[in-house]
């Protein structure tokens, strides 16, 4: 937008432009639990041992907790490659 051409500044867009998609997903998924949709990582979710029914029931159990930690964690990685 600003006319800039440097790599760094691309990696750093690049890793704050995913951080944001994984925040805004994770945000919206109890909306999304209400229209029976989960768009959570299916590997991350079995890994815990829960299932999209988990989601949808509004379970707040440790391992659905673990599992929005999880995902949450991948976004805070890529804050620390923007820094």
């Amino acid at each position: 937008i600003l006319g800039v051409r440097d790599i760094h500044a691309d990696h750093a867009a690049s890793h704050i432009g995913k951080a944001q998609g994984i925040v805004t997903c994770l945000r919206a998924t109890p909306y999304h639990c209400t229209r029976q949709q989960v768009f959570l990582p299916m590997d991350i979710c079995m890994l815990h041992g829960v299932s999209q029914e988990d989601f949808i029931r509004g379970k707040q159990e440790k391992n659905v907790r673990d599992v929005i930690y999880d995902i949450a964690s991948q976004a805070h990685i890529h804050l620390e490659h923007v820094r």
